[in-house]
């Protein structure tokens, strides 16, 4: 297998699988009744429109991961998600602590594996030619 293809393979890997992971939060949150509840919970932080806007965070995970899995508006899209889950790490993930699991519960490590795995996708995607970090 050449280089050219490993790096192809490994991109690939990384965008569908990222993909899957928040599509899983979307369709779980639909599947389970969860929007209203999650609704609630905005409002009680004082986000306006508690259910809207937990019916929205919902669409954009699940449409945005099925435009993430095949390719489509890669950018946009990463450039969507990034926001929601810092304002997750916010809102609830860092009064957690870092640790999921084991050490800890509920924490950020999570999030910013999310997070960091959205940057690698979304500089993947960037024209060949630009060179932003400069």
């Amino acid at each position: 297998m050449t280089e050219l293809t490993r790096n192809k393979l490994s991109r690939l890997l990384l965008r569908i699988t990222l993909a899957g992971l928040i599509a899983a939060h979307g369709w779980f949150r639909l599947l389970h009744g969860g929007i209203e509840p999650f609704g609630l919970w905005l409002e009680s932080q004082s986000i306006p429109f508690g259910f809207w806007a937990a019916a929205v965070i919902t669409a954009v995970e699940i449409l945005g991961s099925a435009l993430l899995a095949i390719g489509l508006l890669v950018v946009p899209v990463c450039k969507l998600f990034i926001p929601l889950y810092v304002a997750g790490i916010v809102m609830v993930h860092a009064n957690e602590g870092w640790f999921v699991v084991g050490a800890g519960r509920n924490g950020a490590e999570y999030s910013v594996l999310l997070i960091v795995a959205l940057i690698c996708v979304w500089l993947q995607h960037l024209p060949k030619n630009a060179n932003y970090l400069n």
